[in-house]
């Protein structure tokens, strides 16, 4: 809804500046956009890999709903790890084997539908639970191993958005690339009135217009916004790696959760006593 909210300023901005003293038409044109953004398009294409250019896409129209990780996520987050730490400490570490094999048909887990709903997310934890299971008990180690895997997973979650912001500075030149094509197209009008010229060199700004405009005020902001959900992201797995580090460092399952709560970016953190009625719940 941002990102709607967003353009629609931008563009009701643009044409309510404009339209009192020009004409709508002159904006129309197809052809224009065609050069514009089929070369932006290709050149995106051939500058990434298969996989970034669909994520591009599906996260870029994805910016239409709210971001999946918001405090709802982090509360459920918060209770799954509680449950977990609780009954492993009740009822021993392999008392929780069973729901780390099958998390999607773990009463443990499904309690929890938005963290199941992100896959990665419960491998992560299915998979560091499954090595204190097995007897990696080394906090060191485990810690070592979580940042780079971290690190490696939120290195891809920004190549997306690092790819669109490329497309954003290359839109400019593109522009200027279809003005000159209208530049050259208006030289073969030159022995034509001066309305006619007028007009051919009018379509040729446009593109330095369109490209300009759709940089700036379009693909960039969308770079920036992809690269804000990769950085929630991030705080997201951050929360969980310092819930499993508590907990593997011997803290009660609260003073754990507790932990994580504070790893919660503050934007988006629940206070203490929030997450305690909620723990109550969850007992």
């Amino acid at each position: 809804m941002k990102a709607i909210l967003g353009t629609v300023i931008v563009f009701g901005s643009l044409l309510g500046g404009y339209l009192p003293h020009g004409s709508f038409g002159i904006l129309i044109q197809p052809l224009e956009v065609l050069i514009i953004c089929g070369g932006a398009l290709g050149a995106y294409v051939i500058a990434n890999p298969g996989w970034v250019v669909k994520a591009g896409f599906s996260k870029g129209f994805g910016l239409a709903k709210p971001h999946h990780v918001n405090k709802e996520l982090f509360m459920e987050l918060l209770g799954l790890m509680f449950k977990i730490f609780n009954k492993a400490r009740r009822e021993g570490l392999m008392s929780i084997e069973s729901d780390v094999e099958e998390p999607h048909s773990s009463e443990l887990f499904n309690s929890a539908p938005k963290v199941v709903a992100d896959h990665h997310a419960v491998d992560f934890i299915c998979d560091y639970l499954r090595l204190m299971i097995s007897g990696a008990s080394n906090p060191y180690q485990l810690e070592d191993l979580m940042i780079l895997e971290m690190d490696t997973h939120h290195h891809e979650a920004l190549m997306p958005s690092a790819a669109v912001g490329k497309v954003a500075e290359a839109l400019p030149a593109f522009g200027i690339v279809a003005a000159v094509l209208g530049i050259v197209i208006t030289m073969s009008y030159l022995d034509a009135g001066p309305m006619e010229i007028a007009h051919h060199m009018s379509v040729a700004l446009i593109g330095t217009f369109l490209g300009i405009l759709v940089a700036y005020g379009v693909v960039a902001p969308i770079s920036s916004e992809l690269a804000n959900r990769a950085e929630m992201e991030g705080a997201f797995y951050n929360v969980i790696k310092t819930c499993l580090m508590a907990n593997l460092n011997g803290y009660a399952p609260q003073i754990a959760v507790e932990f994580g709560r504070k790893a919660i970016p503050g934007n988006e953190r629940p206070s203490f006593m929030e997450v305690d009625e909620f723990l109550q719940t969850q007992k």
